[in-house]
């Protein structure tokens, strides 16, 4: 049973995050966190107000330490990678990671370390290889791997990477995955 639900997701993320978010219910038991590929202007960002009208969830922006709580989901801010320890997240400034920071294989690496067999990504759309080696991390801890099906996505690129590792991921059309999440997280 996954206890924490990583998603990563560059160009037409936005969409791609809102339909997962809005399938799966307020009172399932487990966090996700999320790195969206995201511009960094300096300017007050609503990325997390827009995907919370679209869910069930609570959607924050993550600030360093918060502790994780299920029903909510934690979105890396712009120009900040996000890290998951057990039961909690930590920001960082390191140096970009495949052009982008948040990173989502920095994500995914700290997830697969922080939660092993219980950890559960999820790659979406994006015009970058970034995730791949992230999700092939948590599939070689015993963690469950979903990918969008390519064809599905507004840029293939990504989804197109994660399954290029070679690993045995589970591909779903968008609209499939909340309710997969469901039944392996509830």
């Amino acid at each position: 049973m996954g206890s924490i639900i990583a998603v990563g997701a560059s160009w037409g993320g936005i969409h791609a995050v809102g339909v997962v978010l809005r399938g799966l219910p307020a009172d399932l038991p487990v966090p996700v966190v999320i790195a969206q590929h995201r511009r960094e202007d300096g300017g007050p960002s609503r990325m997390a107000e827009t995907l919370g009208r679209r869910s069930a969830f609570a959607v924050v922006e993550a600030s360093d330490k918060d502790v994780l709580e299920p029903g909510r989901a934690y979105l890396a801010p712009p120009g900040y990678h996000l890290l998951v320890e057990r039961g909690s997240v930590s920001l960082s400034t390191d140096d970009y990671v495949r052009f982008s920071r948040p990173s989502i294989d920095v994500l995914f690496e700290s997830v697969a370390s922080a939660y092993g067999e219980d950890a559960v990504g999820v790659i979406l759309t994006g015009a970058s290889d970034d995730g791949a080696e992230g999700l092939a991390s948590i599939h070689h801890v015993g963690g469950v791997t979903i990918v969008q099906e390519p064809s599905s996505a507004e840029r293939r690129t990504m989804p197109d990477a994660a399954l290029a590792t070679g690993k045995d991921h589970r591909v779903l059309q968008l609209d499939e995955i909340a309710p997969f999440l469901v039944k392996v997280c509830a």
